[in-house]
């Protein structure tokens, strides 16, 4: 699984790379290029920020289904571990936020 998480995400980075290239050669001025490799730079912090999260999310909403089924009382417990994955999409919309109003 996680081979194929790293060939995914290596797939990607050669993709937005291509499309770099391929968007710097057609644009007419400094700024065009600039404004594309933002906006690609943008899409890839929110991308890899919530696929981050959802593999999180995932993992600890698991660990705490299963810890809540034997112990009831620890729901309480294990929800703030849910939301701190669920931040780390926000964490990367505010980068992305960051690299479109710079």
């Amino acid at each position: 699984m996680k081979k194929r998480i790293i060939s995914f995400l290596t797939f990607l980075m050669a993709g937005a790379a291509v499309f770099a290239q391929e968007a710097a050669a057609t644009a007419s001025s400094a700024s065009g290029a600039g404004d594309s490799l933002k906006y690609l730079a943008a899409a890839i912090a929110v991308g890899l920020a919530c696929i981050a999260s959802g593999m999180a999310v995932g993992k600890i909403g698991a660990a705490a289904m299963g810890a809540m089924s034997e112990i009831p009382e620890l729901s309480g417990k294990a929800l703030p571990f849910v939301g701190l994955a669920e931040g780390i999409c926000l964490w990367g919309m505010l980068v992305a936020v960051l690299i479109l109003f710079r």
